[in-house]
């Protein structure tokens, strides 16, 4: 799905991302607080799509953490490079067509912190997530973007306060964006239209 032809006369919108390795889900909703419309919804690259290794930067294999830091920095360069660019083409693509982004909200599956976990497996897990929100959260301040983290297994109690409604009624609202948007409609992206609509409140 790409932007509406009617995305100049959308006003307030809201951005947001599922971030997962190397990749985001990224919806931009308009309309109102209680009626929010999907202006856009696509995949933004958080790594480079030619070097496979910064998909997981923090892994030498499946099942194993890397332990080169040569390696880890130059592949962290690389996709900060890629996220930078990602970003970019976004804000430059809804600016052209008349669109301003003040806000954006992040869904992200932890914020552990990697240094506390004894598993290398896991902790590369960690180190990732961390990289990519990090990442991410950058790129969009350079580019004026605010932004702000939820947790995904706290989105929906945190969704309660902020729009003060039921879950039930968040997620008929997100069923009946999904039913705009077209399939696929997967978990990942009702994560990410909830964070964009977050934003729009």
């Amino acid at each position: 799905m790409s932007v509406g032809s009617d995305a100049v006369k959308a006003g307030p919108v809201g951005l947001g991302f599922r971030v997962k390795s190397g990749w985001a889900t990224t919806f931009l909703l308009a309309g109102t607080d209680d009626a929010p419309r999907v202006l856009d919804r696509c995949t933004v690259d958080l790594s480079d799509p030619d070097q496979s290794e910064t998909h997981q930067p923090f892994h030498a294999g499946t099942g194993w953490e890397e332990t080169n830091a040569a390696k880890i920095k130059r592949r962290v360069k690389i996709i900060e490079r890629a996220v930078h660019r990602s970003v970019v083409a976004l804000m430059d693509r809804y600016r052209e067509l008349g669109v301003r982004v003040g806000g954006a909200a992040l869904v992200v599956g932890s914020v552990v912190d990697p240094d506390s976990i004894a598993n290398p497996h896991l902790r590369a897990h960690a180190c990732e997530g961390k990289l990519f929100r990090t990442v991410l959260a950058d790129a969009l301040r350079a580019s004026g973007v605010r932004s702000r983290i939820f947790i995904e297994r706290n989105v929906y109690a945190e969704a309660m306060i902020v729009l003060k409604r039921p879950e039930a009624e968040i997620k008929r609202a997100l069923t009946e964006l999904g039913r705009q948007v077209g399939r696929p409609w997967s978990a990942d992206e009702k994560l990410a239209a909830l964070a964009a609509w977050l934003t729009r409140a």
